[in-house]
């Protein structure tokens, strides 16, 4: 019988210096891509770490028998890429494995393409997996699997939160998002422990329905297999598709080590920076809660919030316009209409952006181009371009973005706004509901997947070639709050709205936990009215803020905004460091949740503490990570900037440190420095 089980994150001991690749777990990464992505094939069995069903046969039988061509270079000083191309000479199915090796990282990727140069259909194509591959326990301790929840559509406060299941022999831990969006009820992120000193990360790297199974045998050994989750087709003559990507991290040491290895690779190589700049906290409000995202906006009062935020010296980022602008704006009812509403924009977007740039603020602006409403001309002049609902009996169809003229029309749509307008970010929004059951609704019994490939596929091109074609871009990921936050999108977009689930400061805290352990940059929004120093600290817990204030009033309290946001201001560059859970994650209103961020580069770091509404513990103690033992560091804590005092990093890290607060709810911040 298959089991998980699901507790909270449990913490390990503490490491006495800040956690960077080691020269076992790079080797041992080198070792892995050279045996299983060998230049050359070994005859009796090729050594590839994917697998799939060829006309009945499995791939190690059919690959064995088919030529093999390799080839190498380097991508640029860190990464160095590897080819084999496969060729049946019977039918022409091409097999191309893309892999590259880290320098600097033990990290290994690759991608596999399935194309057919024959002049027939192939035959079937199946049980396509992009991760076949087997792992021995290291030690005589269990295998156990941290991963996390993702989000959950329309929302849910256990966003992100972090699991541990342990693997026994016979065990099977299967995991596959919420219709086929690919953050959906589970990150497709995994590390797993293999011993008390040795593991390996898992991505799975798929906007779309990924599947992943980690499958214990009845001795010490654990299979993982992960692909795209049905695969059963025919390809046609020329026709292409993809594998997910797949990453693998390998780590020795522990765990929560390994996790800062992680972001560290994602800050290196994987998310853009945004505006083309390095990492910076960022601060991009809107005027969303008060005219129904942009229903009701207009021009003026557009101009009249960003001159607000000005006039009362809120140091912003950008102005952000969500979902609204555009002409016939109802509840999302015209998202692809791509026409400002010149009734209420007389002057188009440009006099906003225009007035923003000025004042060296960047603009946001919301899209959803892949669903169509009946009110869309789309519904009448391009029924081809979409994808209608056989499933259920929604009004909406999915704009299919398989389709090449389909996805040049878009592009090119897109484009044009952007440069007309003015605009920085391009937000893709995705409230389909239920994409892979549209997918699979519209795929043939010989050609099951087909549909959902060549759209990711698309999608993908669609957030590559606006970033060609509008240089500088910056895309947020959105989807319907946080539903698209896979590893090919996030080399692509910025997650600056994490979770459709705002404003519990509890689940917000929760939130940034979970998400710290996978992604360095995340975005949240702050309350309408919240205005508690323990609310403000909680849902600036992130880089990325959209505040919602509505700053017509001017009796809000500005200057405890100012305060509180200079303060974020100082110690939020810590959140690109490295990240060090404090206490288990809980949504428990009688705890107290607390971690750390640590920059050892820098010699800096925050400790963020919250003491829940329920708590009767007036006081925490906490054994810092990360510090350099016979280093001395300086402790301010924000609330008595008067008090602070010096300890020893061994002090911090043995002995420990004790937060105490004596009201609740409290939300502490101490920040420190290393006196050199």
């Amino acid at each position: 019988m298959k089991r998980l089980i699901l507790v909270c994150v449990v913490l390990l001991r503490a490491a006495a210096a800040a956690r960077t690749p080691n020269p076992a777990e790079t080797a041992e990464a080198a070792g892995w891509f050279d045996r299983f992505l060998a230049p050359t094939a070994p005859v009796a069995m090729p050594a590839v770490p994917f697998a799939f069903t060829y006309d009945g046969h499995p791939s190690t039988d059919v690959l064995r028998h088919w030529p093999v061509r390799a080839a190498e270079r380097a991508l640029d000083a860190q990464r160095q890429e590897r080819s084999l191309t496969y060729t049946d000479p019977a039918t022409g199915l091409e097999v191309r494995c893309v892999a590259v090796s880290y320098r600097d990282f033990p990290t290994v990727e690759w991608t596999v393409y399935f194309r057919n140069n024959g002049k027939a259909d192939t035959p079937i194509l199946e049980n396509i997996q992009a991760l076949d591959a087997t792992w021995a326990r290291a030690g005589a301790e269990e295998f156990q699997l941290h991963h996390s929840l993702g989000t959950f559509f329309p929302f849910s406060a256990t966003d992100f939160m972090p699991q541990l299941s342990r693997l026994e022999p016979g065990q099977h831990a299967h995991f596959i998002p919420l219709h086929g969006r690919p953050s959906g009820g589970v990150l497709p992120y995994f590390n797993l422990e293999r011993g008390p000193a040795a593991g390996v990360i898992l991505a799975v790297g798929w906007p779309g329905a990924w599947a992943i199974d980690f499958g214990r045998d009845d001795q010490a050994g654990i299979r993982v297999v992960a692909g795209q989750e049905l695969t059963h087709l025919r390809l046609q003559p020329g026709e292409e598709i993809r594998t997910p990507l797949m990453a693998l991290q390998f780590w020795r040491g522990d765990w929560i080590g390994a996790q800062n290895v992680w972001r560290r690779w994602m800050l290196a190589h994987n998310l853009p920076q945004p505006f083309g700049q390095p990492f910076r906290p960022m601060l991009m409000p809107s005027s969303s809660e008060q005219y129904d995202v942009m229903i009701h906006a207009d021009e003026a009062n557009q101009l009249t919030f960003i001159d607000r935020y000005l006039e009362e010296q809120l140091p912003i980022d950008a102005w952000w316009m969500d979902a609204g602008w555009y002409e016939n704006a109802g509840r999302w009812q015209e998202p692809l209409g791509l026409r400002v509403d010149r009734k209420r924009f007389p002057h188009g977007l440009r006099a906003i952006t225009d007035h923003a740039h000025a004042h060296g603020l960047k603009t946001l602006l919301w899209f959803e181009p892949e669903r169509i409403m009946p009110t869309n001309e789309l519904f009448r002049d391009h029924p081809d371009w979409l994808m209608p609902n056989r499933i259920t009996a929604r009004l909406s169809k999915l704009f299919y973005l398989g389709n090449p003229a389909a996805l040049a029309w878009v592009t090119d749509r897109i484009v044009r706004i952007l440069d007309a307008e003015g605009i920085d970010v391009y937000r893709n929004d995705f409230n389909v509901v239920e994409p892979v059951e549209l997918w699979r609704s519209n795929d043939t019994p010989d050609r099951q997947g087909i549909t959902e490939n060549h759209h990711v596929v698309g999608y993908l091109t669609l957030f590559d070639e606006l970033r060609r074609r509008h240089p500088g871009l910056t895309i947020d990921s959105c989807a319907g709050g946080g539903s698209r936050n896979d590893l090919e999108t996030m080399r692509r977009a910025l997650p600056f709205y994490r979770s459709d689930y705002l404003y519990d400061v509890v689940s917000n805290q929760s939130q940034s936990y979970g998400l710290a352990l996978w992604l360095p940059f995340q975005g949240t929004c702050t309350g309408v009215k919240q205005f508690s120093t323990y609310e403000l600290r909680s849902n600036l817990a992130c880089p990325s803020v959209l505040p919602s204030w509505d700053l017509r009033d001017r009796t809000l309290p500005y200057d405890m905004l100012r305060q509180t946001i200079r303060e974020w201001r100082e110690y939020a560059p810590n959140y690109f460091g490295d990240f060090y859970p404090l206490t288990p994650c809980s949504l428990g209103t009688d705890v107290w949740l607390a971690w750390q961020f640590h920059r050892p580069e820098a010699g800096r770091g925050v400790v963020q503490a919250f003491r829940r509404a329920d708590s009767i513990y007036t006081s925490a103690h906490v054994q810092l990570r990360g510090l350099e033992p016979a280093a001395r560091y300086r402790l301010t804590d924000l609330d008595a900037p008067a008090a602070a005092r010096v300890c020893t990093g061994r002090e911090l890290m043995e002995q420990g440190l004790d937060l105490v607060v004596p009201t609740r709810p409290a939300a502490i911040i101490i920040t420190y420095e290393e006196l050199r």
